[in-house]
Protein backbone atom coordinates (compact mmCIF):
# COMPACT_ATOMS: atom_id res chain seq x y z
CA UNK A 1 0.00 0.00 0.00
CA UNK A 2 1.47 3.39 -1.03
CA UNK A 3 2.04 6.21 1.44
CA UNK A 4 -0.70 8.44 0.02
CA UNK A 5 -3.36 5.76 0.50
CA UNK A 6 -2.06 5.00 4.00
CA UNK A 7 -2.26 8.69 4.93
CA UNK A 8 -5.76 9.04 3.43
CA UNK A 9 -7.07 6.05 5.38
CA UNK A 10 -5.37 7.35 8.53
CA UNK A 11 -7.19 10.69 8.14
CA UNK A 12 -10.47 8.83 7.57
CA UNK A 13 -10.08 7.05 10.90
CA UNK A 14 -9.22 10.34 12.60
CA UNK A 15 -12.40 11.96 11.25
CA UNK A 16 -14.51 8.94 12.23
CA UNK A 17 -13.48 9.23 15.89
CA UNK A 18 -13.02 13.02 16.11
CA UNK A 19 -16.56 14.00 17.14
CA UNK A 20 -16.63 11.39 19.89
CA UNK A 21 -13.17 12.40 21.06
CA UNK A 22 -13.83 16.14 21.34
CA UNK A 23 -17.32 15.91 22.85
CA UNK A 24 -16.08 14.37 26.10
CA UNK A 25 -13.72 17.26 27.05
CA UNK A 26 -16.20 19.85 25.75
CA UNK A 27 -19.00 18.45 27.94
CA UNK A 28 -16.84 18.00 31.03
CA UNK A 29 -15.07 21.35 30.62
CA UNK A 30 -18.39 23.12 30.10
CA UNK A 31 -19.93 21.48 33.19
CA UNK A 32 -16.90 22.46 35.30
CA UNK A 33 -17.10 26.07 34.04
CA UNK A 34 -13.73 26.14 32.26
CA UNK A 35 -12.98 29.35 30.36
CA UNK A 36 -12.13 29.29 26.63
CA UNK A 37 -8.36 29.03 27.24
CA UNK A 38 -8.76 26.11 29.64
CA UNK A 39 -11.25 24.42 27.32
CA UNK A 40 -8.89 24.76 24.35
CA UNK A 41 -6.08 23.16 26.35
CA UNK A 42 -8.37 20.37 27.59
CA UNK A 43 -9.48 19.49 24.05
CA UNK A 44 -5.94 19.57 22.66
CA UNK A 45 -4.47 17.43 25.47
CA UNK A 46 -7.38 15.00 25.10
CA UNK A 47 -6.72 14.62 21.37
CA UNK A 48 -3.00 14.12 22.01
CA UNK A 49 -3.68 11.48 24.67
CA UNK A 50 -6.09 9.65 22.33
CA UNK A 51 -3.14 9.39 19.95
CA UNK A 52 -0.77 8.11 22.66
CA UNK A 53 -3.37 5.58 23.87
CA UNK A 54 -3.86 4.39 20.28
CA UNK A 55 -0.12 3.99 19.70
CA UNK A 56 0.27 2.06 22.97
CA UNK A 57 -2.38 -0.38 21.80
CA UNK A 58 -1.24 -0.75 18.17
CA UNK A 59 2.27 -1.77 19.18
CA UNK A 60 2.89 -5.40 20.12
CA UNK A 61 5.42 -5.57 22.95
CA UNK A 62 6.16 -8.15 25.60
CA UNK A 63 4.31 -6.21 28.30
CA UNK A 64 1.95 -3.75 26.58
CA UNK A 65 0.10 -3.52 23.29
CA UNK A 66 -2.34 -6.05 21.90
CA UNK A 67 -1.00 -5.40 18.40
CA UNK A 68 -4.39 -4.92 16.72
CA UNK A 69 -5.50 -1.89 14.63
CA UNK A 70 -7.48 -0.26 17.44
CA UNK A 71 -8.27 3.43 17.83
CA UNK A 72 -8.75 4.56 21.43
CA UNK A 73 -10.68 7.57 22.63
CA UNK A 74 -12.22 8.94 25.81
CA UNK A 75 -15.10 6.79 26.99
CA UNK A 76 -18.55 8.38 27.28
CA UNK A 77 -19.27 6.20 30.30
CA UNK A 78 -16.88 8.43 32.26
CA UNK A 79 -18.68 11.73 31.55
CA UNK A 80 -21.35 11.72 34.29
CA UNK A 81 -19.04 10.25 36.97
CA UNK A 82 -16.29 12.78 36.22
CA UNK A 83 -18.68 15.73 36.36
CA UNK A 84 -20.06 14.43 39.67
CA UNK A 85 -16.58 13.92 41.14
CA UNK A 86 -15.48 17.38 40.02
CA UNK A 87 -18.54 19.04 41.53
CA UNK A 88 -18.24 17.23 44.88
CA UNK A 89 -14.50 16.74 45.40
CA UNK A 90 -12.77 19.18 43.03
CA UNK A 91 -10.77 18.87 39.82
CA UNK A 92 -7.74 17.33 41.54
CA UNK A 93 -9.88 14.38 42.64
CA UNK A 94 -10.87 13.67 39.04
CA UNK A 95 -7.29 13.12 38.00
CA UNK A 96 -6.39 11.28 41.19
CA UNK A 97 -9.24 8.85 40.50
CA UNK A 98 -8.24 8.47 36.82
CA UNK A 99 -4.62 7.69 37.77
CA UNK A 100 -5.63 5.28 40.56
CA UNK A 101 -8.14 3.43 38.37
CA UNK A 102 -5.53 3.13 35.62
CA UNK A 103 -3.05 1.69 38.11
CA UNK A 104 -5.67 -0.82 39.32
CA UNK A 105 -6.31 -1.89 35.70
CA UNK A 106 -2.56 -2.42 35.18
CA UNK A 107 -2.38 -4.52 38.36
CA UNK A 108 -5.39 -6.72 37.51
CA UNK A 109 -4.66 -6.98 33.77
CA UNK A 110 -3.17 -10.45 34.12
CA UNK A 111 -6.19 -11.87 35.94
CA UNK A 112 -9.01 -9.80 34.44
CA UNK A 113 -9.86 -12.65 32.09
CA UNK A 114 -10.87 -14.61 35.20
CA UNK A 115 -12.64 -11.65 36.84
CA UNK A 116 -14.68 -10.89 33.72
CA UNK A 117 -17.21 -13.58 34.75
CA UNK A 118 -18.41 -11.11 37.41
CA UNK A 119 -19.23 -8.63 34.63
CA UNK A 120 -21.39 -10.49 32.08
CA UNK A 121 -23.64 -8.54 29.66
CA UNK A 122 -26.44 -8.45 32.25
CA UNK A 123 -24.17 -6.41 34.56
CA UNK A 124 -22.32 -4.25 32.02
CA UNK A 125 -25.54 -3.66 30.06
CA UNK A 126 -27.26 -2.41 33.22
CA UNK A 127 -24.33 -0.10 34.03
CA UNK A 128 -24.11 1.29 30.48
CA UNK A 129 -27.88 1.88 30.43
CA UNK A 130 -27.78 3.72 33.77
CA UNK A 131 -24.88 5.88 32.58
CA UNK A 132 -26.62 6.64 29.28
CA UNK A 133 -29.87 7.66 30.98
CA UNK A 134 -28.05 9.91 33.45
CA UNK A 135 -26.32 11.62 30.51
CA UNK A 136 -29.58 12.65 28.83
CA UNK A 137 -30.30 15.60 31.21
CA UNK A 138 -26.85 16.99 30.33
CA UNK A 139 -27.74 16.79 26.64
CA UNK A 140 -31.17 18.39 27.05
CA UNK A 141 -29.81 21.21 29.24
CA UNK A 142 -27.22 21.98 26.59
CA UNK A 143 -29.86 21.83 23.86
CA UNK A 144 -31.63 24.65 25.68
CA UNK A 145 -28.45 26.72 25.70
CA UNK A 146 -26.84 25.51 28.91
CA UNK A 147 -28.15 25.46 32.47
CA UNK A 148 -28.35 29.00 33.83
CA UNK A 149 -28.03 30.67 30.41
CA UNK A 150 -29.97 33.93 30.04
CA UNK A 151 -31.53 32.69 26.78
CA UNK A 152 -32.18 29.14 27.99
CA UNK A 153 -34.92 27.50 25.95
CA UNK A 154 -35.08 30.34 23.43
CA UNK A 155 -36.41 29.68 19.92
CA UNK A 156 -32.93 30.16 18.45
CA UNK A 157 -31.34 27.63 20.81
CA UNK A 158 -34.07 25.03 20.32
CA UNK A 159 -33.93 25.54 16.54
CA UNK A 160 -30.15 25.06 16.46
CA UNK A 161 -30.28 22.00 18.71
CA UNK A 162 -33.01 20.18 16.85
CA UNK A 163 -31.74 21.37 13.47
CA UNK A 164 -28.42 19.69 14.31
CA UNK A 165 -30.20 16.56 15.53
CA UNK A 166 -32.37 16.39 12.38
CA UNK A 167 -29.27 16.79 10.18
CA UNK A 168 -27.60 13.87 11.98
CA UNK A 169 -30.75 11.72 11.65
CA UNK A 170 -31.03 12.47 7.91
CA UNK A 171 -27.36 11.62 7.38
CA UNK A 172 -27.84 8.31 9.18
CA UNK A 173 -30.96 7.57 7.15
CA UNK A 174 -29.87 8.55 3.65
CA UNK A 175 -26.11 8.02 3.57
CA UNK A 176 -23.88 5.04 4.11
CA UNK A 177 -20.24 4.14 4.33
CA UNK A 178 -17.73 6.76 5.42
CA UNK A 179 -20.17 9.69 5.29
CA UNK A 180 -22.50 7.89 7.68
CA UNK A 181 -19.59 7.14 10.03
CA UNK A 182 -18.91 10.89 10.40
CA UNK A 183 -22.58 11.96 10.59
CA UNK A 184 -22.12 13.45 14.09
CA UNK A 185 -19.11 15.49 12.95
CA UNK A 186 -20.95 16.77 9.86
CA UNK A 187 -23.96 17.64 12.01
CA UNK A 188 -21.77 19.67 14.37
CA UNK A 189 -20.19 21.54 11.44
CA UNK A 190 -23.58 22.30 9.82
CA UNK A 191 -25.06 23.41 13.15
CA UNK A 192 -22.11 25.72 13.83
CA UNK A 193 -22.36 27.26 10.34
CA UNK A 194 -26.08 27.88 10.88
CA UNK A 195 -25.33 29.43 14.29
CA UNK A 196 -22.71 31.71 12.72
CA UNK A 197 -25.34 33.13 10.36
CA UNK A 198 -27.50 34.19 13.34
CA UNK A 199 -24.58 35.61 15.32
CA UNK A 200 -24.31 32.79 17.88
CA UNK A 201 -20.64 31.93 17.25
CA UNK A 202 -17.75 33.72 18.98
CA UNK A 203 -14.52 33.34 16.98
CA UNK A 204 -12.31 35.09 19.55
CA UNK A 205 -11.03 31.82 21.12
CA UNK A 206 -9.60 30.84 17.73
CA UNK A 207 -8.00 34.25 17.24
CA UNK A 208 -6.53 34.21 20.76
CA UNK A 209 -5.20 30.63 20.62
CA UNK A 210 -1.52 30.08 19.90
CA UNK A 211 -0.33 27.97 16.97
CA UNK A 212 1.78 25.79 19.22
CA UNK A 213 2.03 24.84 22.89
CA UNK A 214 4.09 22.85 25.37
CA UNK A 215 2.18 20.11 27.14
CA UNK A 216 2.41 20.41 30.92
CA UNK A 217 1.74 17.68 33.52
CA UNK A 218 -0.85 18.57 36.20
CA UNK A 219 -1.89 21.66 34.21
CA UNK A 220 -5.26 22.06 35.95
CA UNK A 221 -4.60 20.55 39.36
CA UNK A 222 -2.41 18.25 41.41
CA UNK A 223 -4.07 14.83 41.81
CA UNK A 224 -6.00 14.18 45.02
CA UNK A 225 -7.02 10.69 46.08
CA UNK A 226 -10.40 9.93 47.69
CA UNK A 227 -11.96 6.51 48.12
CA UNK A 228 -15.36 7.04 46.47
CA UNK A 229 -14.06 8.72 43.28
CA UNK A 230 -11.50 5.92 42.91
CA UNK A 231 -14.23 3.27 43.27
CA UNK A 232 -16.41 5.09 40.74
CA UNK A 233 -13.65 5.44 38.14
CA UNK A 234 -12.52 1.84 38.68
CA UNK A 235 -16.05 0.65 37.88
CA UNK A 236 -16.02 2.85 34.77
CA UNK A 237 -12.63 1.40 33.81
CA UNK A 238 -13.88 -2.18 34.23
CA UNK A 239 -16.95 -1.50 32.08
CA UNK A 240 -14.63 0.02 29.45
CA UNK A 241 -12.41 -3.07 29.57
CA UNK A 242 -15.41 -5.33 28.99
CA UNK A 243 -16.45 -3.17 26.01
CA UNK A 244 -12.90 -3.18 24.66
CA UNK A 245 -12.72 -6.96 24.97
CA UNK A 246 -15.55 -7.18 22.44
CA UNK A 247 -13.56 -4.96 20.05
CA UNK A 248 -10.43 -7.08 20.61
CA UNK A 249 -12.21 -10.26 19.54
CA UNK A 250 -14.02 -8.54 16.65
CA UNK A 251 -10.70 -7.32 15.23
CA UNK A 252 -9.06 -10.65 15.96
CA UNK A 253 -11.63 -12.30 13.69
CA UNK A 254 -11.41 -9.58 11.04
CA UNK A 255 -7.61 -9.68 10.84
CA UNK A 256 -7.23 -13.44 11.40
CA UNK A 257 -4.94 -12.66 14.34
CA UNK A 258 -5.46 -15.11 17.22
CA UNK A 259 -5.37 -13.59 20.69
CA UNK A 260 -4.70 -15.48 23.90
CA UNK A 261 -4.80 -14.56 27.59
CA UNK A 262 -1.36 -12.93 27.36
CA UNK A 263 -2.46 -10.75 24.44
CA UNK A 264 -5.61 -9.71 26.33
CA UNK A 265 -3.49 -8.83 29.37
CA UNK A 266 -1.24 -6.63 27.17
CA UNK A 267 -4.33 -4.90 25.81
CA UNK A 268 -5.79 -4.27 29.27
CA UNK A 269 -2.38 -3.10 30.51
CA UNK A 270 -2.15 -0.59 27.65
CA UNK A 271 -5.54 0.89 28.52
CA UNK A 272 -4.55 1.16 32.18
CA UNK A 273 -1.24 2.81 31.29
CA UNK A 274 -3.03 5.23 28.95
CA UNK A 275 -5.33 6.25 31.82
CA UNK A 276 -2.36 6.79 34.15
CA UNK A 277 -0.63 9.02 31.60
CA UNK A 278 -3.95 10.72 30.85
CA UNK A 279 -4.45 11.52 34.54
CA UNK A 280 -0.94 12.94 34.80
CA UNK A 281 -1.58 15.24 31.83
CA UNK A 282 -5.12 16.01 33.02
CA UNK A 283 -7.09 13.99 30.49
CA UNK A 284 -9.52 11.10 30.93
CA UNK A 285 -9.91 7.26 30.70
CA UNK A 286 -9.82 5.54 27.30
CA UNK A 287 -11.57 2.71 25.52
CA UNK A 288 -11.58 1.17 22.04
CA UNK A 289 -13.81 3.14 19.63
CA UNK A 290 -16.23 0.76 17.91
CA UNK A 291 -16.91 3.23 15.07
CA UNK A 292 -13.36 2.72 13.85
CA UNK A 293 -13.84 -1.05 13.92
CA UNK A 294 -16.92 -0.52 11.73
CA UNK A 295 -14.96 1.74 9.36
CA UNK A 296 -12.28 -0.94 9.06
CA UNK A 297 -14.90 -3.51 8.15
CA UNK A 298 -16.35 -1.12 5.57
CA UNK A 299 -13.03 -0.28 3.85
CA UNK A 300 -11.64 -3.80 4.13
CA UNK A 301 -8.25 -2.35 5.13
CA UNK A 302 -7.07 -3.78 8.46
CA UNK A 303 -3.47 -2.63 8.32
CA UNK A 304 -1.92 -1.55 11.64
CA UNK A 305 0.13 1.04 9.73
CA UNK A 306 -3.08 2.97 8.97
CA UNK A 307 -3.96 3.23 12.66
CA UNK A 308 -0.35 4.07 13.50
CA UNK A 309 -0.69 7.09 11.19
CA UNK A 310 -3.99 8.01 12.89
CA UNK A 311 -2.22 7.92 16.26
CA UNK A 312 0.64 10.11 15.02
CA UNK A 313 -1.84 12.64 13.57
CA UNK A 314 -3.76 12.78 16.86
CA UNK A 315 -0.57 13.37 18.86
CA UNK A 316 0.45 16.12 16.41
CA UNK A 317 -2.92 17.88 16.73
CA UNK A 318 -2.42 17.99 20.49
CA UNK A 319 0.41 20.46 20.02
CA UNK A 320 -1.76 22.79 17.86
CA UNK A 321 -4.17 24.66 20.16
CA UNK A 322 -5.45 26.72 17.23
CA UNK A 323 -7.07 23.54 15.86
CA UNK A 324 -8.48 22.63 19.28
CA UNK A 325 -9.90 26.16 19.62
CA UNK A 326 -12.05 25.56 16.53
CA UNK A 327 -14.00 22.96 18.49
CA UNK A 328 -14.62 25.31 21.43
CA UNK A 329 -16.62 27.75 19.28
CA UNK A 330 -19.37 25.18 18.73
CA UNK A 331 -22.45 26.72 20.40
CA UNK A 332 -23.81 24.91 23.44
CA UNK A 333 -27.19 24.33 21.76
CA UNK A 334 -25.53 22.67 18.75
CA UNK A 335 -23.55 20.43 21.10
CA UNK A 336 -26.79 19.56 22.90
CA UNK A 337 -28.44 18.42 19.68
CA UNK A 338 -25.52 16.13 18.87
CA UNK A 339 -25.41 14.88 22.48
CA UNK A 340 -29.03 13.72 22.33
CA UNK A 341 -28.08 11.43 19.45
CA UNK A 342 -24.79 10.24 20.94
CA UNK A 343 -26.06 9.65 24.47
CA UNK A 344 -29.15 7.98 23.06
CA UNK A 345 -26.75 5.61 21.31
CA UNK A 346 -25.15 4.84 24.67
CA UNK A 347 -28.58 3.87 26.03
CA UNK A 348 -29.37 1.79 22.94
CA UNK A 349 -26.04 -0.01 23.31
CA UNK A 350 -26.90 -0.84 26.92
CA UNK A 351 -30.37 -2.06 25.93
CA UNK A 352 -28.85 -4.15 23.14
CA UNK A 353 -26.52 -5.82 25.65
CA UNK A 354 -29.44 -6.44 28.01
CA UNK A 355 -31.69 -7.78 25.26
CA UNK A 356 -29.15 -10.47 24.44
CA UNK A 357 -28.70 -11.31 28.13
CA UNK A 358 -32.28 -11.51 29.40
CA UNK A 359 -33.70 -14.24 27.18
CA UNK A 360 -36.51 -15.88 29.12
CA UNK A 361 -34.81 -15.55 32.50
CA UNK A 362 -36.96 -13.96 35.18
CA UNK A 363 -33.87 -13.74 37.39
CA UNK A 364 -32.04 -11.61 34.84
CA UNK A 365 -35.13 -9.43 34.46
CA UNK A 366 -35.05 -8.86 38.23
CA UNK A 367 -31.34 -7.94 38.07
CA UNK A 368 -32.10 -5.30 35.44
CA UNK A 369 -35.14 -3.97 37.31
CA UNK A 370 -33.36 -3.58 40.65
CA UNK A 371 -30.01 -2.30 39.36
CA UNK A 372 -31.48 0.34 37.05
CA UNK A 373 -34.12 1.23 39.63
CA UNK A 374 -31.47 1.66 42.33
CA UNK A 375 -29.12 3.56 40.02
CA UNK A 376 -31.72 6.04 38.82
CA UNK A 377 -33.37 6.28 42.24
CA UNK A 378 -30.17 7.36 43.95
CA UNK A 379 -29.43 9.75 41.07
CA UNK A 380 -32.82 11.44 41.44
CA UNK A 381 -32.88 11.36 45.27
CA UNK A 382 -29.18 11.48 46.28
CA UNK A 383 -29.88 12.13 49.98
CA UNK A 384 -31.85 8.94 50.61
CA UNK A 385 -28.89 7.25 52.35
CA UNK A 386 -27.40 10.33 54.02
CA UNK A 387 -27.92 9.00 57.58
CA UNK A 388 -25.87 5.85 56.90
CA UNK A 389 -22.20 5.61 57.95
CA UNK A 390 -19.62 7.09 55.58
CA UNK A 391 -18.20 3.65 54.76
CA UNK A 392 -21.63 2.53 53.51
CA UNK A 393 -22.39 5.79 51.70
CA UNK A 394 -19.28 5.25 49.56
CA UNK A 395 -21.33 2.57 47.78
CA UNK A 396 -24.79 4.12 48.02
CA UNK A 397 -24.51 7.88 47.51
CA UNK A 398 -23.70 7.69 43.79
CA UNK A 399 -26.28 6.27 41.40
CA UNK A 400 -23.79 4.58 39.08
CA UNK A 401 -21.96 2.89 41.96
CA UNK A 402 -25.23 1.87 43.66
CA UNK A 403 -26.62 0.44 40.43
CA UNK A 404 -23.37 -1.35 39.60
CA UNK A 405 -23.03 -2.92 43.05
CA UNK A 406 -26.68 -4.03 42.89
CA UNK A 407 -26.17 -5.62 39.46
CA UNK A 408 -22.98 -7.42 40.53
CA UNK A 409 -24.51 -8.72 43.77
CA UNK A 410 -27.74 -9.92 42.14
CA UNK A 411 -25.84 -11.56 39.28
CA UNK A 412 -23.87 -13.56 41.86
CA UNK A 413 -27.10 -14.54 43.65
CA UNK A 414 -29.11 -15.46 40.55
CA UNK A 415 -26.46 -16.76 38.16
CA UNK A 416 -23.34 -17.84 40.04
CA UNK A 417 -24.37 -19.43 43.34
CA UNK A 418 -25.67 -22.98 42.62
CA UNK A 419 -28.98 -22.65 44.43
CA UNK A 420 -31.30 -25.66 44.45
CA UNK A 421 -33.96 -24.84 41.91
CA UNK A 422 -37.60 -25.59 42.52
CA UNK A 423 -39.08 -28.17 40.14
CA UNK A 424 -41.43 -26.44 37.78
CA UNK A 425 -44.66 -28.41 37.36
CA UNK A 426 -46.63 -27.61 34.26
CA UNK A 427 -50.41 -27.55 34.63
CA UNK A 428 -52.16 -30.67 33.35
CA UNK A 429 -54.18 -30.10 30.19
CA UNK A 430 -57.88 -31.02 30.10
CA UNK A 431 -57.33 -33.58 27.32
CA UNK A 432 -54.72 -35.36 29.45
CA UNK A 433 -57.16 -35.45 32.40
CA UNK A 434 -59.82 -37.05 30.22
CA UNK A 435 -57.31 -39.62 28.90
CA UNK A 436 -56.26 -40.60 32.44
CA UNK A 437 -59.91 -40.86 33.54
CA UNK A 438 -60.70 -43.12 30.57
CA UNK A 439 -57.77 -45.45 31.34
CA UNK A 440 -58.75 -45.67 35.01
CA UNK A 441 -62.34 -46.47 34.07
CA UNK A 442 -61.22 -49.22 31.69
CA UNK A 443 -58.87 -50.64 34.34
CA UNK A 444 -61.58 -50.98 36.98
CA UNK A 445 -64.28 -52.11 34.58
Amino acid sequence: MNKVKLATLGIQHLLAMYAGAILVPLIIGGALKFDSTQLTYLVSIDIMMCGIATLLQVMRGKVIGIGLPLVLGCTFTAVTPIIGIGAKYGIGSIYGAVIASGLIVVLISGIFGKLVKFFPPIVTGSVVTIIGITLIPVAVNNAGGGQGAADFGSVSNISLAFGTLIAIILLYRFTKGFVRSIAILIGLVLGTIAAAFVGKVDFSPVADAAWGQIVTPFYFATPEFHVQPIIIMTLVAIVSLVESTGSYFALSNMTNTPIDDKALARGYRSEGLASIIGGIFNSFPYTAFSQNVGLMQMTGVKNRSVIFITGILLVSLGFLPKIAALTTIIPTAVLGGAMIAMFGMVISQGIKMLGAAVGGSEGNAMIIACSIGMGLGVTVVPDIFKVLPETVRILTSNGIVAGSVTAIALNIIFNMIPWRRDVQVEPVKMEEMKEVKTKLTEKHA
